[in-house]
């Protein structure tokens, strides 16, 4: 009886026990599961959250990529059409109008054609005008394209760079000794060079008694010094009754080329002259 009652009594403990560890096993298994599930789950549910600022930042920088590469494009572009050169076998038109190695209009021509002349001659197509309808391309040997290139950028050169005018100032001394007047005139003609306006007042010296003509006179004595460079922009005037002021400025180049037209003719002048006196020299001699 006693044997029998234990041996229950120690079945439904293991029973107990057995079904507490069911239990456990199950809610483990559970939470695997459902952490299992969430982790599948979760990027499907957030992606359209997670990817949406991602879509727009690509969306972003794809827009912003584009219009630095339609920049840098046009920049290509422009700089292209621009250069003399040799486009080679690249004609979009199909009907240009050509001129070959010399000048001479050779009128409309299919592409084709064109390539073909090319091919013959051992020529070079540049553009000539492509505003034209058709446009305008010209054949040319290399050594012409060279002569081209070399000849557009001398005059790139010679072309006065545009930009704003600066305007030096100076003021001296109406009592100033001759050497500070050389001084301050070869830094005046230093700035002419640079194409400067130079703003030049000369103020009354103290305890001084000078005229304006005088003071107007250094004005024409610093102007002197840059014959066939430098003029007046304003002629000296008064400024607060005890000063006068002026502005210099570096000649044109057509102001340039009439001086030294002027010089060449006083100087054919003067030899006319001279050989003339000459003649009625010798004439009184005999």
């Amino acid at each position: 009886m006693n044997s029998s009652y234990y041996f229950l009594r120690m079945a439904a403990l293991f029973l107990k026990r057995l079904t507490l560890q069911t239990v456990k096993s199950e809610n483990s298994c559970i939470r695997c599961f459902g952490k299992h599930i969430v982790q599948k789950t979760a990027p499907t549910q957030l992606s359209p959250i997670a990817s949406a600022p991602r879509l727009s930042f690509l969306i972003h920088a794809k827009a912003f990529s584009n219009a630095e590469d339609t920049q840098n494009e046009g920049k290509k572009k422009k700089k292209n059409k621009t250069a003399f050169s040799n486009i080679g076998r690249k004609i979009s038109q199909r009907i240009i109008h050509l001129f070959d190695e010399k000048g001479n209009d050779l009128g409309n021509m299919h592409r084709a054609n064109v390539i073909r002349l090319m091919d013959e001659r051992h020529l070079r197509l540049v553009e000539r005008n492509t505003s034209t309808e058709p446009a305008e391309y010209q054949l040319m040997t290399g050594l012409q394209i060279f002569q081209e290139q070399q000849r557009l950028r001398e005059m790139e050169k010679a072309s006065p760079k545009t930009g704003p005018t600066v305007r030096k100032e100076l003021i001296l001394s109406s009592n100033i000794g001759q050497h500070d007047l050389d001084t301050k005139t070869k830094q005046i003609q230093q700035w002419i060079k640079k194409k400067h306006l130079v703003q030049i007042t000369i103020k009354k010296g103290k305890n001084v008694d000078v005229s304006e003509n005088e003071m107007e006179e250094i004005f024409h004595q610093i102007l002197q010094t840059m014959p066939g460079i430098a003029t007046f922009s304003s002629k000296p005037q008064a400024v607060r009754g005890k000063a006068l002021m002026c502005v210099l400025r570096a000649l044109s180049k057509n102001e340039e080329k009439a001086y030294r037209e002027t010089q060449e003719t006083q100087e054919r002048d003067t030899l006319n002259k001279d050989h003339g006196n000459d003649k009625e020299s010798n004439v009184l001699h005999q």
